[in-house]
């Protein structure tokens, strides 16, 4: 496999661009999908889980509160990632117990490692829309799971409009199938039945396997 590494250039920002330019979002609370509480799909998913043992990835984690609520349940093993330093550094205000070296400020496409499962949480959405950034992302997750590893998470179902300042960046079903079957076997990917009222009818709640 080709590590995505070689498709970091393919980003339309560098690093230091792209942790400004999030920064500022978030200084000045400009994170429209931020609803402030773990999404109830991901807290149904998180409430089944037996083994609290497991390695968990959340990448562009931003306020993290899937991670917080982990936390609070017992899972020790979990690592929150972001590019921008401000919304890590504000988690471990509200969470000063959890771990620094699971705080992990970097680039995911640049980040090595190995996971039994990876959230995915409006992450996906936060990129420019494109082909090239969209399979790096499908090939990246790819390289972080473990052989049996799972990515499980929540995708928009909604217009992908030609306005690269709405985010979040949408599509449908068969679009985000199209890229991630490449490298990862669908389990379950439907529309959710317990979204948030304001996001009813505009969420997929998918589970994929590494191929």
């Amino acid at each position: 496999m080709i590590y995505l590494r070689v498709f970091v250039l393919l980003l339309n920002m560098s690093n230091k661009q792209e942790e400004a330019y999030w920064s500022q979002r978030y200084r000045e609370s400009r994170t429209g999908w931020d609803i402030g509480h773990i999404s109830t799909p991901l807290k149904t998913y998180f409430d089944q889980l037996e083994d609290k043992t497991i390695k968990i990835l959340i990448p562009g984690a931003g306020n993290a509160y899937e991670a917080e609520y982990l936390w609070q349940q017992g899972f020790r093993n979990v690592f929150v990632m972001d590019i921008a330093r401000l919304p890590l550094y504000e988690f471990k205000k509200r969470n000063p117990n959890f771990p620094k070296k699971q705080l992990l400020f970097t680039d995911f496409f640049k980040h090595s490692g190995q996971y039994d499962l990876i959230i995915e949480q409006t992450f996906f959405c936060s990129f420019v829309p494109t082909a090239e950034n969209r399979n790096a992302y499908v090939q990246q997750m790819a390289h972080l799971l473990a052989p049996r590893g799972k990515l499980v998470g929540v995708w928009f179902d909604i217009p992908l409009t030609g306005d690269m300042e709405k985010r979040p960046f949408g599509g449908d079903k068969a679009l985000y199938l199209s890229y991630f079957e490449t490298m990862l076997a669908p389990v379950l990917f439907e529309r959710c039945y317990n979204s948030i009222a304001p996001r009813q009818g505009n969420e997929l709640f998918g589970i994929f396997r590494k191929r």
